[in-house]
């Protein structure tokens, strides 16, 4: 949520803020806030993919601030979008905007565009410091709200909805929390954090005593994200707004402090809507109104989740949730984090959103590597949960998926056709967590293209990112070429290198050199360049295999340890290698003088090259001729899914497959 240019406004006004020492003490963080925040302002890099071996540092060092200051965190994110669509419009504007930024990063111009995992990595940073965190249905903001009054700490954001809200301690925006400038305190040693915690009662008093129940109709009325109503432009063009003498920067700015001024006359809200529903056409009125108090609903705190009993016993009851009656596996899994807010979703309202990111716009969008994945994944979240009018209606069902085309935003329907009933009882989704391992092994190594016995030469712990690597290896377009392959297998075992460092190791010295070698060569790929564009989409498509791969995994309780992405991808360095390897294979050599990372090196090689045709990298012919001979068969690529008609035109299923009905191929 958001009100159009309130954070600026309030920010401008000292007056409305409480200077603050922040410690010993709990604070609600919104997570969702915090990794795009954390982000941007460490001025990380935006055009190679993400370098998320920095953000990781960067978050360690933000948790271990508040420590430091005995600042107890509980981080609150958003889960999947809001049910009723009210902010549907908005979610397809901010998706416009993601894209223009996405095509300006990749011409050299300015833009901010999150890096595809950013999430994924801030939560497993979470985990291994052990904050703890819940991921909440839908949006969190009311949750975040009745937990802060609860436990009387205060809220860090920057979403000014939260100017809002009637808070006890207050609300500190992340523009004026100053977690890199901590304070000791000489007398007690204590370590404290400059802050300035925002007071709706502040501004209230400010402007005339206001009735603080006023500020819900005042935000809609600016316009937030569920509401921007035509029929408000004829009562701002015809209200006189009392500015008085104050300046203000900008005509927003001048607009909302008039808005508050005349909305100080009334006594309550019924009072202040009729005055405002007085300036529209008689016609317009009632829709309005009911528009209104609708979009006013979103600042109420009722059916509000309980946050702290998930934090002090794990129980986490949504009632949005319940009225959808997912199986209580899942809502438990949500909550923990452990499956995606895309998958709940493509679950929930068969719509997601896969997000933009810096690849060559003259292409199809990174996603379409993975389309064949979605549907599988599609295809078991809805395998036994049609309805029975579905089922007599029709076989098939629809996913629709908003993309980049170009360099615009595109709607596309995905259509999934319905398993034979034996088929999807057993890949249920309640039943999801009783399949046996090696079934689930199976189903996701089958969508990934991979058999279990191609990944027999790699370390357990790197068996799914290679898995996906074959994956992307086969399905990318343009081709993945062989020092694309190599670059990327040396960033994570330079990744790897960067973990262990610490630890003790009797090649320690030798460790040193490597990790030394590889800093320089961060430094250099994080220099200012000119993209690469073919680089740039297809490691963008991996990056995208790798995001589905993580999200299938969870979906099928993890039959492979989840990696540790913290570490593993650094786009820079990445692009840097890649550049180098064209010119010369000898930078193979860096890990020669670790047996330990060389060993990993040549694992992860020899796992990738087992699996991939022997010609994949010399010929693009007999490569297309090597896949025509072994469509329909059930090879050395795992599940084939392809569809057996009978005479009667009924899909059926492969004997010799019973997974083989999940999906019909285009």
């Amino acid at each position: 949520m958001g009100i159009q240019g309130f954070m600026s406004f309030v920010s401008s006004h000292s007056n409305f803020f409480n200077e603050i020492k922040l410690k010993n003490t709990k604070l609600i963080i919104d997570g969702s806030n915090l990794y795009h925040t954390l982000h941007f302002d460490s001025g990380l890099d935006l055009v190679h993919g993400g370098d998320y071996d920095k953000f990781t540092d960067v978050l360690n060092k933000f948790f271990e601030s508040l420590a430091m200051c005995n600042i107890q965190a509980y981080v609150v994110f958003d889960g999947g979008f809001d049910i009723s669509n009210k902010k549907l419009e908005t979610q397809k504007r901010r998706f416009k905007d993601k894209i223009r930024m996405a095509q300006n990063l990749s011409k050299g111009r300015g833009g901010s565009v999150l890096p595809l995992l950013s999430r994924e990595v801030c939560i497993q940073v979470l985990r291994n410091l052990q904050v703890p965190f819940v991921q909440c249905f839908a949006e969190a903001d009311r949750e975040i709200v009745v937990l802060a009054n609860l436990w009387n700490c205060p809220i860090l954001s920057f979403d000014s909805d939260f100017c809002i809200f009637d808070l006890k301690v207050g609300y500190c925006p992340q523009n004026s929390f100053h977690w890199k400038n901590i304070v000791t305190m000489k007398e007690t040693h204590e370590c404290y954090m400059p802050a300035r915690c925002f007071s709706a009662q502040k501004l209230c008093h400010f402007y005339n005593n206001m009735n603080m129940a006023l500020l819900p109709l005042f935000a809609v009325l600016t316009g937030n994200d569920y509401i921007n109503l035509l029929a408000l432009e004829t009562f701002f063009s015809k209200v006189n707004l009392p500015i008085g003498n104050t300046s203000h920067s900008g005509r927003k700015h001048t607009q909302i402090h008039g808005l508050l001024n005349w909305l100080s006359r009334f006594s309550d809200v019924e009072e202040a809507m009729e005055n405002v529903l007085n300036y529209l056409r008689a016609k317009d009125r009632d829709s309005v109104r009911q528009l209104l108090y609708s979009a006013m609903e979103e600042y109420s705190l009722d059916e509000t989740v309980n946050l702290e009993q998930y934090f002090l016993r794990g129980s986490y009851i949504s009632p949005t949730a319940v009225k959808l009656n997912l199986p209580e596996w899942v809502k438990f899994v949500l909550a923990r984090g452990e499956l995606s807010p895309l998958l709940s979703d493509a679950l929930v309202l068969r719509r997601v959103f896969l997000h933009p990111q810096v690849e060559d716009f003259r292409k199809p969008s990174a996603h379409f590597v993975t389309k064949p994945l979605r549907r599988f994944i599609y295809a078991i979240l809805h395998a036994s949960r049609k309805s029975q009018k579905e089922a007599r209606r029709s076989k098939n069902f629809l996913v629709v998926e908003f993309h980049r085309f170009e360099g615009n935003l595109r709607r596309s329907v995905v259509e999934i056709s319905y398993a034979s009933d034996d088929i999807s009882k057993d890949l249920s989704l309640s039943k999801l967590p009783q399949l046996p391992s090696e079934i689930s092994l199976k189903v996701l190594l089958g969508g990934l293209d991979v058999k279990i016995g191609d990944l027999e030469f790699a370390p357990p712990s790197h068996r799914l990112l290679l898995a996906v690597v074959c994956y992307w290896i086969t399905h990318a377009q343009p081709k993945v070429k062989l020092h694309h392959v190599k670059a990327l297998l040396m960033g994570i075992v330079c990744g790897e290198a960067r973990s262990v460092h610490n630890k003790p190791d009797e090649h320690e010295e030798a460790l040193t050199s490597v990790c030394e070698q590889i800093r320089r060569m961060q430094v250099l790929g994080a220099q200012p360049k000119r993209l690469n564009m073919e680089d740039a989409h297809i490691f963008c498509q991996w990056q995208c295999c790798l995001q589905m791969g993580l999200h299938f995994n969870q979906l099928l309780c993890t039959p492979l340890p989840e990696p540790d992405i913290t570490r593993h991808y650094s786009g820079s360095l990445v692009h840097h290698l890649t550049q180098q390897l064209k010119m010369s294979s000898s930078l193979e050599g860096l890990f020669k003088a670790c047996p330990s990372l060389e060993k990993l090196y040549q694992d992860c090689i020899q796992a990738v090259m087992s699996t991939i045709p022997q010609d994949h990298f010399r010929s693009r012919t007999k490569q297309a001729a090597g896949r025509s001979k072994r469509k329909g068969k059930v090879g050395k690529k795992g599940l084939n899914l392809k569809v057996v008609t009978s005479p009667k035109n009924q899909p059926q299923c492969d004997p010799s497959n019973r997974f083989a009905c999940l999906l019909m191929e285009d």
